[in-house]
């Protein structure tokens, strides 16, 4: 697996919008339908990246904890599916389901959602706020699928910031990249 470090989008950028397939409802949503009045954790991932994998518990952990306050969490994959077959549509929707998500889990066909987000990585995440403008961007916490960093998954440096969004504090500019497989991009 070859280790890819988030392209880190510059902090204040306002969410690029966005219209696309939940897996799990079999319904198109948007940026205006999803998104918080208070905070967004928006998220690349895929199905079989062992990073996404060695954190996905964390994910549905995060958002148990932080949907009844008010935060919405978004899933997006955007891997090409010819090669990775695993990522696809209905794959999806079983992986989510297994895996207990309680928010939607998006296929970008495309790729333009990705490319917008500059994402680079699975997993990847933003945090927008109630304007839609960016205020954290990079790693979970700095737990990593392997051995030699048997760290506990956490969700610390994401936690970390959500809890400065809701009591209204400024959110801390040091941030590290998320790092996990590339995205898996089609051929142009």
């Amino acid at each position: 697996m070859a280790l890819t470090e988030s392209n880190m989008l510059p902090i204040g950028t306002v969410a690029p919008s966005f219209s696309l397939i939940d897996t799990v409802l079999d319904k198109t949503q948007s940026v205006n339908e999803l998104f918080s009045d208070k905070a967004t954790v928006v998220m690349f991932i895929c199905n079989h990246c062992p990073y996404v994998i060695h954190v996905k518990d964390e994910l549905v952990r995060l958002a148990h904890d932080y949907e009844t306050k008010g935060v919405k969490f978004v899933a997006i994959s955007s891997n090409d599916i010819e090669k990775y077959p695993q990522d696809g549509p209905e794959a999806m929707k079983i992986f989510a389901k297994k895996s207990g998500f309680t928010f939607p889990y998006l296929y970008d066909e495309t790729q333009n959602v990705a490319r917008a987000y500059d994402a680079a990585c699975t997993p990847d995440f933003y945090i927008f706020d109630g304007e839609k403008k960016l205020i954290y961007r990079g790693r979970l916490d700095d737990s990593r699928p392997r051995l030699e960093n048997p760290k506990p998954v956490t969700g610390k440096d994401l936690r970390k910031a959500l809890d400065a969004i809701l009591a209204n504090q400024i959110v801390s500019a040091i941030q590290f990249p998320s790092m996990g497989c590339n995205i898996k991009w089609k051929n142009k």
